[in-house]
């Protein structure tokens, strides 16, 4: 209705855009631009799937970042020789973590959005198990990397720098693989779309290629400090990156069990 103060009463007042009066619109908080009530079903999904990618986004970079910040805290705790160089975690948080969460941002919309519950506005961004799945998942991701460091240790005892390469390989492309796990912390990979996020997978190949790149141009591996890999070694970290992409689809499956009980 054209009433100012209850639209201004009101937790979201709606005012008509047609028919509507400027005063009306003025003290609305949603203006209707068809005059349609059925539009505000159209745009609650809209806004559901915005803060669904940017909170995908924000949980992907706080999972990759505690997962650096495992590894280089448990290696300097137990006195270990240093996993990562600064211009290791350089490369990965500007390059390597930037373009999927770019792509996490324009993930395409959740057919199954409107199904959900509506949120509390003052609940938190990690509710709903989110702060368990980011610290599990940071966990994971920074206990790979070190394992890549001591098994590269174990393999090459007289080289350092390849350990550190193969622990820099892992952190990155575990984190490439554990971006397509944000898409849906419920649904599968498949029954997601493993490609309907073009620009998401486009971005993990361009991840995987320029660490490929870093580590095979020479002048490049000279800047980062890093060893050539064997096609062996490449077959190994590429199995251990592959892993929290395993576990978290693996858990999925308990979790929708557990649900449909």
């Amino acid at each position: 209705v054209n009433d100012a103060p209850s639209l201004k009463a009101a937790d979201i007042g709606v005012a008509m855009g047609i028919t509507g009066t400027d005063v009306a619109k003025g003290a609305a908080d949603m203006i209707l631009t068809d005059d349609n009530f059925s539009t505000i079903v159209n745009a609650v999904e809209e806004g559901r799937n915005i803060y669904n990618n940017i909170k995908k986004a924000i949980i992907f970079l706080l999972s990759c970042n505690l997962g650096e910040i495992v590894a280089l805290f448990v290696a300097i705790l137990l006195n270990w020789n240093t996993p990562l160089l600064p211009i290791h975690i350089l490369w990965v948080n500007l390059i390597t973590d930037s373009f999927p969460a770019l792509s996490l941002g324009v993930d395409p919309k959740d057919s199954s959005v409107m199904e959900d519950q509506p949120r509390n506005p003052k609940e938190s961004l990690f509710a709903g198990h989110m702060g368990i799945y980011l610290a599990v998942n940071g966990l994971l991701i920074g206990i790979l990397t070190l394992f890549a460091f001591k098994l590269g240790e174990r393999i090459y005892p007289n080289s350092l720098m390849h350990a550190q390469t193969m622990a820099f390989v892992v952190l990155s492309v575990s984190q490439l693989f554990f971006s397509l796990n944000m898409r849906s912390t419920k649904k599968s990979i498949f029954s997601v779309g493993l490609f309907t996020n073009k620009y998401l997978i486009a971005s993990i190949a361009f991840g995987i290629l320029i660490q490929f790149a870093v580590i095979t141009i020479p002048f490049l591996a000279g800047v980062f400090k890093v060893y050539t890999l064997t096609l062996n070694d490449w077959i190994l970290v590429i199995l251990i990156s592959l892993v929290p992409l395993v576990i978290n689809e693996i858990l999925k499956i308990f979790l929708r069990m557990k649900k449909n009980k």
